[in-house]
This record gives structure tokens, C-alpha cells and sequence, in this order.
């Protein structure tokens, strides 16, 4: 099935005037990089290229069609020559409070899409809209795609997105064409998602995992350390969590930490698939107060600081935990701290990784955390793809 590339023209391709029209050729400018970035993509991609642009009013006195062609057909034909080719131009002229389903984000224009997407001719899931305006992150939406919001210095339409479209729509948000052209040199342009619904007599876990987010976590276990430091692994390992957990808590936290603990593995191991292209091993160095997070493959490299934390971890299929921390308080908050091993073992029997911990710091709450901000980093690396690679990264061909 062929995949849709869907770009606005106005701030996204060109430089959009303070008037909002582009009715000469004097006003014709290309953003920085977009040429060289789109001209790579359509040697380097399968995507099939569509330009879908509201020009408010064109064909009026206001906007003739004759101070509009000009500099758009010059624009054509600078892209053609650079290997860049439009298999359609879709042009919205209606304004804003006509309301019309062909205006986006409206997805009136895209009908002949959607009925040969039916049919099997096109794979909107993993088409992307790129454009600079929210009302192109929701065009994605509503056709089932993902998107690209490019707003760089220039644009003037910046804006917080609600965070449904943040977390479900949003594949990058840019600066820059550069900043485009390094995400499309990865060898796949779709986020890596799950979710996990676990339900028992004694919880009701429901997860949702973004491995390419932007650190967004909602947490509510019911637990407010623990909350705290599912928090800190959303933030740290830059996926985009939420968990919700309705657990046994007048008994005690054990079954709310345990199954979290199962749904978030689970999650981990769906998003990744078959693991083609990922790092696999993830390490880093990590200070916190007194505490030191060290994360790293080998361990014999002789002394460390005093306040150290150790976490590595291997993607490798085979569920493995190694745990060298003791705590002197029974609990931290609402946590009990023996419970952390379990969290961990449990994590790691879902998730099918290999996860190596030592701390040693004076502060029990400093050392949790700097063992949950260090595995997230771990994760961070392991998780990442390779530009350059897409292969299962193992001599065995699987993981």
C-alpha cells in the first residue's frame, strides 16, 4: 500500500507574509533546508506526495487567481526541478466561518484517499501530515494519520497542542527542516505505541506507552511516591507514559505495584516488536546530590565513587534481574522499599530484558530515584534506533 506524505504550502514549504498571501513573486521564499530535506525524502522514501493548503478566498476580488499562480507555479517548478513531484494539489478556498468540510482540518478534500485507503490502495495510518499550524496536527487526526508540526522562528502560529494530540498524533515537533530531515534518515517514520489493559480480582491496570514522546508522563496508581517515580522513568527515558491503576489498596500495595509493574513490561515488549533496528543496550552517567547513576554494559572497570548507582540494561529476550541495593527505611512515602526489587522483576519478566542495578547513597530517597532516572536512561538508549541499521541487532537473527 502506498503511504501519503501531506504538506501545507504556506510556513511549512514557503514562507508565509504578514498579509497571509502569497500574491506575487518578490514574496516567493523558501524555508531554510526544505528543498534539499524533501528532495532526499523522495529519493530515499516510497511516500507519495500531496500538497492540501487552504487559501482563504482565492478566486475573489480580495485574492484573484491571477496574483496567486504565478509564484505558485514558480514554486512547482523550482521543487520539480530538484526531483520533488506532486501527485496532487489540493487548494481549500473557502474561509473560516463558512465552516466547510473541505477546509482544514476538515478532511473533505482527502475523500478519494479515504475510499482507496478502504480498497487497500493506501495506508493513511502511516501516512504524515507536515505543516506549522495545530489545524494540521488535527487534519492528522481525523484522517487516522500522524504528523509532523514544523514551527521554527518564523512561524507565527505557535501554540500548546491538548495533549490527546500531543501524545496519539504527534510524531515530531520541529524547529527546523533540518530537524525533519535527521527524523526521516531513520529507517521508519512511525511512533513505536502500546497498550495494556490488565484486570484481576485485585487491579485494574490500564497503560498506554509511546517509546518516540516527549517525556509526558500521567501517572495515577494511587501511590504518590510511586506515582513520583513513574513520573521520573516517563520523563527521563523521553517516552510518553499513562497509567492509570485501580488497585486493592485497603489491603495492601503490593498487587498495585506488581501488576504496573507486569502491564508496564508488557507494553515495553509489544511497542518494541521484534526489536529491528534498536540499540539494544543502554547505558549512562548519572549525578543526583550525593548519589552517583552510573549505567553502563561492564561492570569490572575498578573502583566507583562512594554514592553510586549502577543500572544496564540488555534487550536481549531472555527476562534477567540483578539487584544490589539494600535500603535501611522500611518505607518511602507510601512505598514499601521492598517492593522495588519486585517492581523490577516483574518489569523485566514482562518486558523480556536483562536489567543489572547497584546503589549505594546516603539518602533513601535520593537512591530510588537515581535508580528509577538511571534505568530511564538505560531504556533511552536501548529503545533508540539506528539510522544506519535495520537489522536485529544479534548474531542469532532474533531476539
Amino acid at each position: 500500500m502506498k503511504r501519503l506524505l501531506i504538506l501545507d504550502r504556506d510556513g511549512t514549504i514557503i514562507v508565509e507574509p504578514p498579509d497571509e498571501q502569497i500574491d506575487s513573486l518578490d514574496k516567493l521564499t523558501f524555508l531554510p533546508y526544505v528543498i534539499t530535506t524533501l528532495s532526499r525524502i523522495c529519493r530515499e522514501h516510497d511516500f507519495e506526495l500531496v500538497m492540501a493548503t487552504n487559501q482563504d478566498g482565492l478566486g475573489t476580488p480580495s485574492f484573484p487567481e491571477a496574483s496567486f499562480y504565478p509564484a505558485h507555479t514558480k514554486m512547482l517548478e523550482i521543487l520539480r526541478g530538484e526531483g520533488i513531484e506532486f501527485s496532487n494539489i489540493l487548494i481549500d478556498r473557502s474561509l473560516a466561518h463558512e465552516g466547510k468540510p473541505t477546509r482544514k482540518p476538515g478532511i473533505g478534500m482527502f475523500t478519494e484517499y479515504i475510499d482507496k485507503a478502504r480498497n487497500g490502495v493506501y495506508d493513511i495510518e502511516h501516512s504524515i501530515v507536515i505543516g506549522d499550524r495545530i489545524t494540521d496536527v488535527e487534519l492528522a487526526r481525523n484522517l487516522g494519520a500522524q504528523a509532523i508540526l514544523l514551527q521554527d522562528s518564523l512561524s507565527k502560529h505557535h501554540a500548546i497542542l491538548p495533549y490527546e494530540l500531543e501524545t496519539q498524533s504527534l510524531l515530531l515537533r520541529a524547529s527546523s527542516w533540518l530537524e525533519i530531515d535527521a527524523f526521516f534518515r531513520t529507517y521508519a517514520c512511525t511512533k513505536r505505541r502500546a497498550s495494556v489493559r490488565r484486570t484481576t480480582k485485585e487491579t485494574d491496570v490500564s497503560i498506554e506507552l509511546v517509546l518516540e514522546g516527549n517525556g509526558i508522563g500521567d501517572i495515577h496508581t494511587g501511590l504518590g511516591f510511586f506515582d513520583h517515580m513513574l513520573e521520573q522513568l516517563a520523563r527521563h527515558s523521553g517516552c510518553n507514559l499513562r497509567v492509570y491503576v485501580d488497585g486493592d489498596l485497603h489491603i495492601d500495595e503490593h498487587h498495585t505495584i506488581e501488576d504496573t509493574a507486569l502491564a508496564l513490561g508488557e507494553a515495553f515488549a509489544i511497542a518494541l516488536g521484534d526489536k529491528r533496528g534498536i540499540e539494544r543496550y543502554g547505558y549512562c552517567l548519572l549525578p543526583m546530590d550525593e548519589a552517583l547513576a552510573e549505567v553502563e554494559i561492564s561492570f569490572d572497570h575498578g573502583a566507583f565513587a562512594q554514592q553510586r548507582i549502577h543500572a544496564a540494561i540488555d534487550w536481549s529476550g531472555r527476562n534477567w534481574l540483578v539487584w544490589n541495593a539494600d535500603f535501611r527505611r522500611e518505607k518511602i512515602g507510601d512505598v514499601p522499599t521492598e517492593m522495588l526489587y519486585h517492581f523490577f522483576k516483574s518489569f523485566t519478566d514482562a518486558a523480556k530484558c536483562t536489567l543489572n542495578i547497584r546503589a549505594d547513597a546516603t539518602n533513601e530517597h535520593h537512591k530510588i530515584e537515581s535508580i528509577f532516572k538511571a534505568v530511564a536512561r538505560a531504556i533511552k538508549m536501548a529503545v533508540r534506533r539506528d539510522a544506519h541499521n535495520t537489522s536485529i541487532p544479534s548474531t542469532k537473527g532474533v531476539l
